[in-house]
This record gives C-alpha cells, sequence and structure tokens, in this order.
C-alpha cells in the first residue's frame, strides 16, 4: 500500500465533497473512509508495481547485508497463502521479508482442471495466473477483515466517548500494515516460443506477479527439475526468453520487476539442437564444446542423416540419440551452470539466478556460486529448499563423511546408506549434528553462498496430507471427535490462529459491517449475541 494516505488525511479529503457529513444518499464520510482505506490496492498489476519496489529494496537490503535474506513458502492456493502471511506477521509483527511462491509443480499436480498431473507444462497455463489473482485477492481480504477490526475499534471508542482509546485506534489504522507481499511466479520454462513466454508473462504480471522465475528446459520436453530426462536449450534461445519476460514488465510499467533466471543444466545431460557459432568464444561455440562426441575415422566415419561439426580445428560427430537429442559430456554439468549463470545475467538481464542441484550441500552451491561472482560480484540467487531431498538422509552423510575425514570417528560408528534414516539415531550425536545444520541452513547458505531468497516449493502439498492424514487416522479410529479438538481446534485457539473463527475469517464481520452502513438499525447482522463464534477468542 505504497503512499497510502492517512485517516485524518483522506478523512479531510472527502469532507471536502461532503462538508455535511454524508453523501445526498446519506452514505456517511466516516463509511467512506473506511472502505477506501480497506480497500489496499485497485488493480493487482498496482500490485506488481508495488511489490516490484520492495523486492528490489530487500535486494539492496542483503546486497549491504547478507544476513538480511528472504523466504517464501510454495502454496496451492489462495487460503494457504492467507494464513502462512497471518502467521508471518503474527509471529514477527511484520510480513518484511516473507513473499509467496508460486509453484507451476503445484499448479500441475493439484490447481488445473485436467485433474493431477506431473511437473511437465501440460497443465493450461491460465491455471497459473488463476492462481496469482485468487492469492491476491486473499491477501487483500485479509486486509479487510483487519482493517474492519480496526475500526469497530475506533466506533467503539468514539461511542465510548474515549479520547485516549480514539487516538490508538487511529494510529492503528494509520501503521496497518498489508499482508499483501512479493510473489515469486514460476512460469515453468515458457509453455512455448518466446512469444507465447511474453504473452503469458503478461498475464502473470497484471495478475500481481512482479516476479517471474523461468527455466533453461525446452519448453514441450519440461520435466521436474528433480526428475531424469531434462533437456537445456542452447544460451541464446534462453535468452531470447529472458527479454521477452522484461518485454512485458516494462510494457506493463513494473519498471522495477525481477526476473529469476533458472538453469537446469546441473542434472540435464541432454540438448535439443546444436546451435550456429558465428565467432569463436560466442554463447554457441561455449554451448557446443561440452557436447559428447566421437572422432572420424575410416573405421567410424560420416554416414548419411549424421552430423558433423568442427571442435578445435578438427571434424568430429556429436554423438545423438533415436530421439535425435544430443548428450553432453560426463561430469560436465558443473561447468555448464557456471557459464548459463554468468550468460543469463550478463546478457540475458535477469536479476537473479535458480541453481537446481540434486542435493542439499552448502558448501557444493558457494562453490559454483564463488565462480560466477567472479564475473559477475553481486550475483544473488533464489534457492529451493526442495521437498525432493532426504532432508535427514543427506545431513546426516554429510555429517558422517566429515567426521570420518577429521578423524572424530570410525567409519564402523555410523552406518553408511539408508539405515541412517533410523529413529534410533534421532538423539544420537550426529543426528543433533545433523538437526543443528538443518536449523541453519538457510542462514549458512545465505551469508556463504549468496542466496537471497530461501523457498520451499512444494510444503503446502506435503503439510495437507499429512494433516488429513493425521485427522483421518484418529477421527475415523479410536479417537473420534478428540482427535479433532486436540490436532486442530486446540491448537488454533491457544497459537492464536484467528482461522478457529472460520465465520470471521472469511468474512462475516465485513458482511455485517456493510449492511450497518447502507441500513443503519435496519441491519440483520450475523455476529449478534447467537453467533457461536463468539466461544473463541483468537488473534
Amino acid at each position: 500500500m505504497a503512499n497510502r494516505k492517512s485517516y485524518a488525511e483522506l478523512h479531510a479529503e472527502v469532507s471536502k465533497r461532503y462538508p455535511s457529513g454524508q453523501t445526498p444518499g446519506g452514505v456517511s464520510v466516516d463509511d467512506i473512509v473506511q472502505l477506501k482505506l480497506q480497500n489496499s490496492y485497485d488493480t493487482h498489476l498496482d500490485i506488481a508495481r508495488d511489490m516490484a519496489k520492495v523486492m528490489r529494496e530487500d535486494m539492496a537490503a542483503y546486497d549491504a547485508d547478507p544476513t538480511l535474506s528472504t523466504q517464501s513458502l510454495g502454496c496451492w492456493s489462495g487460503f494457504h497463502a492467507q494464513q502462512m502471511i497471518k502467521s508471518v506477521k503474527r509471529l514477527r509483527g511484520t510480513t518484511k521479508r516473507a513473499y509467496v511462491y508460486l509453484s507451476g509443480w503445484m499448479v500441475a499436480g493439484l490447481r488445473n482442471t485436467w485433474g493431477h498431473l506431473p511437473d511437465q507444462s501440460m497443465h493450461e497455463k491460465t491455471a497459473v495466473a488463476d492462481l496469482i489473482r485468487e492469492i491476491y485477492v486473499s491477501l487483500r481480504q485479509a486486509d479487510e477483515v483487519a482493517m474492519n477490526d480496526l475500526f469497530k475499534d475506533l466506533h467503539a471508542a468514539r461511542k465510548a466517548g474515549d479520547a485516549a482509546a480514539e487516538k490508538k485506534a487511529i494510529e492503528a489504522i494509520d501503521n496497518f500494515e498489508s499482508h499483501v507481499v512479493p510473489i515469486i511466479a514460476d512460469i515453468d520454462a515458457g509453455f512455448g516460443n518466446e512469444h507465447a513466454t511474453y504473452l503469458l508473462a503478461k498475464e502473470l504480471i497484471q495478475a500481481g506477479a512482479c516476479c517471474l522465475q523461468i527455466e533453461n528446459q525446452v519448453s514441450d520436453a519440461k520435466q521436474c527439475g528433480h526428475q531424469d530426462g531434462k533437456v537445456t536449450v542452447p544460451r541464446e534461445d534462453f535468452i531470447e526468453k529472458l527479454r521477452a519476460c522484461r518485454l512485458a514488465l516494462e510494457e506493463l510499467g513494473v519498471d522495477e520487476g525481477v526476473i529469476v533466471a533458472r538453469t537446469d543444466s546441473l542434472g540435464a545431460g541432454l540438448t535439443q539442437k546444436v546451435p550456429v557459432s558465428q565467432e569463436p568464444g560466442d554463447l554457441a561455440s561455449e554451448y557446443i564444446k561440452w557436447l559428447d562426441t566421437e572422432a572420424i575415422s575410416d573405421a567410424n566415419p560420416v554416414r548419411d542423416g549424421e552430423l558433423a561439426i568442427m571442435l578445435d580445428g578438427e571434424f568430429v560427430k556429436p554423438k545423438r540419440l533415436p530421439n535425435g537429442l544430443f548428450p553432453f559430456k560426463k561430469g560436465s554439468g558443473r561447468a555448464r551452470v557456471v557459464e548459463d549463470c554468468i550468460a543469463n545475467l550478463t546478457q540475458g538481464g535477469a536479476d537473479m539466478l535458480w541453481i537446481e542441484t540434486d542435493t542439499p550441500n552448502v558448501a557444493e552451491i558457494a562453490g559454483m556460486v564463488n565462480e560466477v561472482r567472479e564475473a559477475v560480484p553481486n550475483a544473488k540467487l533464489v534457492y529451493n529448499n526442495s521437498p525432493s531431498f532426504n532432508w535427514t538422509l543427506n545431513l546426516r552423510k554429510q555429517v558422517r563423511d566429515e567426521w570420518i575425514k577429521e578423524g572424530k570417528i570410525a567409519a564402523g560408528d555410523y552406518p553408511e546408506g539408508n539405515e541412517l534414516m533410523k529413529a534410533e539415531f534421532d538423539a544420537s550425536e550426529l543426528g543433533q549434528e545433523a538437526d543443528a545444520r538443518l536449523q541453519r541452513f538457510q542462514h549458512d547458505i545465505s551469508t556463504q553462498a549468496g542466496v537471497f531468497h530461501n523457498l520451499i516449493t512444494l510444503p503446502t502439498f506435503h503439510l495437507t496430507a499429512k494433516s488429513v492424514d493425521e485427522l483421518s487416522r484418529g477421527y475415523f479410529g479410536d479417537d473420534k471427535m478428540l482427535a479433532y479438538v486436540k490436532t486442530v481446534q486446540r491448537e488454533e485457539i491457544r497459537r492464536g490462529i484467528s482461522a478457529v473463527k472460520h465465520q470471521h475469517e472469511v468474512g462475516s464481520d465485513l458482511g455485517d459491517t456493510f449492511k450497518e452502513m447502507v441500513g443503519g438499525e435496519r441491519a440483520l447482522k450475523a455476529g449478534g449475541h447467537a453467533n457461536t463464534m463468539n466461544q473463541f477468542a483468537a488473534e
């Protein structure tokens, strides 16, 4: 809510138009002021413009102090996003440096009309924009509900003639912090060619997205970053899509919009085509040099239908799979990632990077980032703290390997492999050290590896599955109603989760207020003494 007017300023402005205190139709100036202040944004494009500035300020703060990183959780509904941000605000007293992540995986898996789909860009592209709109409707609705409560306090203070309480209520209204925060929106590989990418980017931006995350896979062969079979496009092709996103942001006036360029090259061993090099050292030649090739000889000639290219002064044959795809040299992924990142920042105009890794290892990521920063000193990352990692096993293996190398333990002190997952190691020294590293993982990766933003892509998918399972096991088992009360309602009440008053959460009090605005004493209200929500006390 950038440059939002204070209560006094807005009241004076509206009162100039209606010096009698109401419109000719009997609408009160006070009610007009309240609705104007409850309406946090006129359009979702305004949100995109405002949130881009928030992200840029946060990026600058991180450059000055890498402990000031940002976080988000992936949300597959507006309600998930709303409850996450309300929780952050309740915990911290502010929403600063908390974002929402919109995962293409969850749109594919949960939010498209074709049913549950894998993360292969098969879902309708409109579903992504629809979810962004839904998230911002939910966040704005949280503003409306909270602001309405503040105005109820103001009206109560005035009715009681309590000047101090009235002043306090107005201060709370003027200092109200919106639940609207930046969204990092996954546009997959662009859903088509560069023009298709541009058109979709515009839809996402108009829905409110200030930040687009796009990956360098082939759009029609797109795979989840944690699966095999990934195919990358030449760097020139990807840079054209980065430009398409930038043009969409600029056209719509989101001049400070943010683009996150994701590279899947670490796990992608294939490319769709061999780009044409125009001169030594250009993007195409730097891409081609990593192709897996074989020497041409009398015993291995170039046959009809095969390709030959000149590399390092001699003709060689790029290896080619039956499907026409070209494999890269084994073990070249890391070097390709570093080159991708530098090209995306210096020639593609990306603002941040996303490196999709196969394990959560701070040292590994820091090593790649340090190489990128030799060319781009302020390079910053968005990092996926992915549920596709077995975090417990990965961190325990890392601790075990380090301790063996340091001589702290012998190889036989702890088992290797999946045995380390056993609950018997939870309280062990190794298990506790692994958990301590998990607790500080985001801090370490932000301060040591240039990660500006830590996110978990699919947490609300897994949380929903776990929570519904937990409730179902009790409710359909022996505990019956006790299962709901113990696992859900008591915790809501004791933590101050406002959703315990579910009617209030979805706007019943808003409806009552509006009825009073237009009907006065004639208003038929839901929030009277017989409302069962009065049994609860929440935030």
